[in-house]
């Protein structure tokens, strides 16, 4: 049990974590409208760097010998290469794709649909038991996510439908990101386990769009300072921060906690590229920070153990 100086770190970890990813997109939205990167090579790119970091600082620590001994276990192997690619890769993917498709801000909301997702796959399993609090969580994600892709008006989506559907496709690539790494991270540790997921994923997305295959005329300091800061800050520093957290929180609520990201991302979206938000839009947003804050309120002590312990299996 996670004493509350742990919990407390865990609370700093996953916010700041989130607001890089948050930031991140907005970068990344920035640079796709600024040049003529895909996102195809900016996944792999950014798996690929980011990964290879995160093993070399592993293996530079005391825990170097767990860098190749989790492949000896056959078990936690076969998990970690379905972590790299429907996890790390899911997640990286699918929302660059509604980012490239739409804009940072509604991506980043609509993937924060994945507090509700967990919800219902909980419910499903039988894990936890329908409440109120499940009820007026999904109502309130119901309607922030009509109302932020339509402004009001369902005759005229707010962006394209290719991101309305890559963003509730990251949405669920981040809720089963999230429950899938649970007992991994707690075997092996957030960084080993982070490390060679974004390897694994950037290795598989290679076979797609390898990383050489980028034209080299145009690029800017803009943009190579943008994609530093996405591999570094908003994939290596994110990632671990949010894996981190998990030592320490209940995924529910690391999920939950990382509403800074949609925060940080509407914020940055408007302030920095003007990126023009309407007031249903407004009242959308809103009405999906509530939901997370709702479903968060909701869970008993015994409850959120037991929740825990069956993630865990």
């Amino acid at each position: 049990m996670a004493t509350q100086k742990q919990r407390l770190y865990g609370f700093f970890m996953v916010i700041v974590g989130a607001a890089f990813w948050g930031l991140s997109g907005t970068v990344a939205q920035h640079l796709f409208e600024t040049s003529d990167v895909s996102v195809e090579w900016l996944v792999t790119v950014r798996l690929l760097l980011s990964g290879l970091l995160v093993l070399i600082i592993v293996s530079a620590g005391k825990n170097r010998r767990a860098v190749w001994g989790i492949w000896k276990d056959k078990k936690a192997a076969v998990q970690l290469i379905v972590f790299g690619i429907a996890g790390m890769l899911g997640v990286q993917y699918t929302f660059l794709a509604s980012i490239g498709n739409g804009n940072a801000a509604v991506a980043t909301l609509l993937q924060y649909l994945a507090p509700v997702l967990i919800m219902l796959y909980l419910l499903l399993t039988r894990k936890n038991s329908f409440q109120f609090f499940d009820f007026l969580g999904l109502l309130l994600a119901l309607g922030g996510t009509f109302l932020l892709l339509t402004n009001g008006n369902i005759s005229n989506l707010t962006v394209s439908p290719l991101s309305v559907v890559w963003g509730i496709l990251s949405a669920g690539a981040l809720a089963f990101y999230t429950l899938y790494s649970s007992s991994l991270v707690k075997t092996w540790g957030s960084a080993l386990v982070i490390g060679w997921g974004m390897l694994i994923g950037g290795v598989g997305m290679s076979f797609i769009h390898p990383p050489w295959a980028v034209q080299a005329e145009g690029w800017t300091v803009s943009g190579i300072v943008s994609v530093a800061f996405i591999v570094i800050f908003g994939t290596l520093l994110g990632f671990c921060m949010y894996l981190e957290s998990l030592k320490y929180l209940f995924p529910q609520e690391a999920s939950m906690l990382g509403c800074t990201e949609p925060v940080a991302a509407v914020a940055s979206s408007i302030l920095w590229l003007g990126v023009s938000f309407g007031l249903f839009q407004a009242a959308g947003a809103a009405c999906i920070l509530v939901m997370i804050f709702v479903l968060s309120q909701k869970k008993s002590a015994g409850k959120t153990a037991a929740l825990k312990n069956n993630i865990q299996r």
